[in-house]
């Protein structure tokens, strides 16, 4: 089955879809976010595109044990209107340090930062869809 990962965010929304026997992860584009409710079309829209069985939101968890950040928080919020909006099992996964993650392996690969503007989020969305699938027991789904 396949997963759709998404990053969370204010400005935009990092997409990824795993391949339907989820050993395979690939970033496909951002979501550049104006409202929540334009937002959940796009990204249902890319769900129902892609064949997502399920999507995966990430949710930023500080480090330090500190409580809820306000993004966290929103990120919950947009999950959580997501499974409404598209009948899908939205699971949330600590998302934290992906962007970093993202952008590293992005600077690896050559790319220049004002060529990455959209992509960095993307590629996050497919750091957080790995580090979910990879947390799974026998690295199943479903």
């Amino acid at each position: 089955m396949r997963v759709l990962g998404v990053d969370f965010g204010e400005r935009r929304i990092g997409l990824a879809v795993s391949g339907p026997s989820a050993n395979v992860v690939v970033p496909v584009g951002v979501v550049h976010r104006r409202s929540d409710a334009q937002a959940l079309e796009a990204v249902a829209a890319a769900a129902r595109e892609r064949d997502a069985a399920l999507v995966v939101v990430g949710v930023p968890v500080r480090p330090e044990g500190g409580g809820e950040s306000p993004v966290a928080a929103r990120a919950r919020s947009f999950a959580k209107k997501l499974e409404t909006a598209t009948g899908l099992t939205v699971e949330l996964h600590d998302e934290a340090f992906t962007s970093v993650s993202a952008e590293g392996a992005l600077r690896e690969a050559g790319l220049r930062r004002d060529r990455r503007s959209g992509v960095v989020d993307a590629e996050a969305a497919a750091e957080l869809l790995r580090d979910w699938l990879s947390s799974r027991p026998d690295g199943t789904v479903g």
